[in-house]
């Protein structure tokens, strides 16, 4: 059957970016332009791994600390995940965070306020994402790849600390059970701060997936720790490793 050779319709005044996308993903491609654009996606994909384990290979021990990027500072939570920075800096870890604002500014300024490294990971958006100002300046990174900075985070974390927040938050946190209840990963602290916001999920996961349904095992929840206060997340953090030894986590 032959190519259609009509061009694509033009986009209309109240059209937004995501029907542009998806017309976008159905516009009819020819072999040679679809086999170009993925060699050289790779080539991008291969350089920010590289440019990112060339980075993180040089941090010291760090602990990843998420949350939504719409906390402003004057919120508890903003306060909270400054001083859980804070803290971890003084008991020989530095953070990571992904170096936009909110929960991640307040990290990274509890960071350098400590006296710690201070990582960002930030990644290009539709929307604007600044790095915040908090982030040491030869461990600011830029990703395209959602996927390659997830890496990142994974392979250079010692812990996870995950404050109130959103869609993202989540991806990290089952991200990192995933890896951990599959054993593709070795086993690391999990930490959610505020069992006010994190009890309703934890309660239904354990309810509903595991007692009721089965789509868990028994004892996977254990993975995570609910805690309140900064002091109990960086003690849970220290209680794990004052049996194990520092080391990535692949």
């Amino acid at each position: 059957m032959a190519k259609s050779s009509r061009p694509a319709p033009a986009p209309t005044p109240n059209e937004d970016h995501h029907e542009r996308r998806i017309k976008n993903a159905f516009k009819r491609k020819g072999w040679s332009e679809i086999r170009a654009n993925d060699s050289w996606a790779i080539f991008k994909i291969m350089s920010e791994f590289v440019e990112g384990f060339e980075a993180m290979q040089r941090i010291r021990p760090c602990v990843s600390v998420f949350g939504s990027a719409r906390t402003a500072p004057d919120k508890p939570e903003y306060k909270l995940a400054e001083e859980i920075a804070f803290l971890l800096t003084g008991h020989g870890y530095g953070v990571i965070t992904g170096g936009g604002p909110g929960i991640m500014e307040a990290a990274n300024k509890g960071a350098q306020r400590g006296g710690g490294t201070s990582v960002g990971l930030n990644i290009e958006l539709p929307f604007e994402q600044e790095p915040n100002p908090y982030i040491d300046k030869e461990k600011s990174l830029h990703f395209d790849y959602f996927f390659v900075r997830k890496v990142m985070f994974v392979k250079y974390s010692q812990g996870f600390i995950g404050l109130p927040g959103g869609f993202g938050t989540l991806d990290e946190l089952f991200e990192a059970v995933t890896l951990i209840q599959t054993q593709k990963i070795a086993r690391f602290p999990i930490i959610l701060v505020s069992k006010k916001y994190w009890s309703g999920m934890f309660e239904w996961i354990k309810k509903v997936m595991e007692e009721e349904h089965h789509y868990i095992g028994k004892g996977d929840m254990d993975l995570i720790q609910l805690v309140d206060t900064a002091e109990e997340a960086v003690a849970a953090i220290d209680k794990f490793y004052s049996k194990y030894m520092l080391k990535p986590n692949f």
